[in-house]
């Protein structure tokens, strides 16, 4: 239960710092714009370039054409692979088409990848710490052919059956919740002494961050409204370590889905957005917001993000777009 104090003062807004938009979001959405400005229209994308409604309705709006199979897409023509990663059978499938390949993978998540194929070459059974279904689970599960298995939670580690306990890996989905995953790897270790981890941590320093700034946000305020929408793995989780946390939060995709009677109970309102939500949507919310009677709005301090990926040298058409 809450016990912040829940008296009806005007609303006081808290913004999350930081939020929005990470390095590896930019860069798979610009390489959607590059592409169109270059080549016009249709450019086609291997499912959602990333998790949220309002960038991929934006990017339809300039042409470009998203689909969930290689095979909806005509031969020759020009695709985008998801900021999520693909698997190997994709790419095998876009060769086959003849397709132009523009790869929008978030560098963290290709980290993941050659992490898994590393580890299967020195002869490691490797486990996958992520959600069942998520594209970025098939596209890294997606590096082998066998050798990986998957689990969700903790309760499934006492489930594995290992070919070799003492050969054992794993590997991570970069937006999972920093505070469960530890749980399941202290599982992992208790059960399998010998497995081995990622030297870094394969979760994304967005996340991380991300998920810092909700927990000091929680702290502060009654209730948190996160932008993102539902299919947006690490806007998910921020709402649910704001609850854990001790606020009362949901996830929105937009100032469209306020309740203005959540304010009529609450009055100190916390607001982050996933990674891939555009401070755009921020900002039409907290205009609402303050429709609706807020009096202030205060940001938090956060950690400063400075990382920038570059874009593809197929695409780059400027110095300062290229690694230095």
């Amino acid at each position: 239960m809450n016990t912040k104090s829940s008296q009806h003062s005007p609303t006081m807004v808290t913004l999350a710092e930081p939020r929005g938009f990470c390095a590896g979001v930019e860069r798979a959405i610009e390489i959607v714009e590059r592409a169109l400005e270059r080549f016009g229209a249709p450019v086609y994308v291997k499912h959602e370039i990333v998790h949220n409604n309002h960038v991929v309705s934006t990017l339809k709006d300039k042409g470009a054409i998203f689909v969930d199979e290689i095979n909806e897409i005509p031969t020759g023509a020009r695709v985008i692979m998801s900021a999520h990663g693909v698997s190997l059978l994709v790419r095998d499938q876009a060769q086959d088409r003849n397709l132009e390949v523009f790869d929008a993978t978030c560098p963290l998540v290709t980290k993941v990848h050659a992490e898994v194929k590393k580890l299967a070459a020195s002869g490691f059974e490797i486990i996958m710490i992520g959600h069942q279904g998520h594209p970025e689970v098939e596209g890294t599960m997606g590096q082998l052919k066998s050798g990986i298995l998957l689990i969700e939670n903790k309760e499934q580690v006492a489930k594995l059956k290992p070919a070799n306990p003492s050969k054992l890996a794993y590997v991570t989905q970069t937006t999972l919740s920093t505070d469960d995953t530890a749980e399941i790897i202290t599982s992992l270790k208790i059960r399998f002494p010998d497995i081995q981890g990622p030297k870094i941590s394969d979760i994304c320093y967005a996340t991380q961050n991300r998920q810092d700034a909700v927990k000091l946000l929680a702290s502060e305020v009654d209730l948190v409204l996160v932008v993102g929408s539902p299919t947006s793995s690490n806007s998910n989780r921020l709402r649910e370590v704001a609850e854990k946390y001790g606020a009362e939060a949901y996830l929105i995709d937009g100032a469209e889905d306020l309740d203005p009677i959540w304010l009529q109970k609450h009055s100190r309102i916390g607001v982050t957005a996933g990674a891939s939500a555009p401070e755009s949507l921020v900002q039409k919310l907290l205009t609402a917001i303050k429709g609706l009677g807020a009096s202030s709005v205060r940001i938090l301090p956060g950690a400063k993000e400075h990382v920038r990926f570059p874009l593809p040298k197929s695409l780059a058409n400027k110095k300062q777009d290229l690694p230095l």
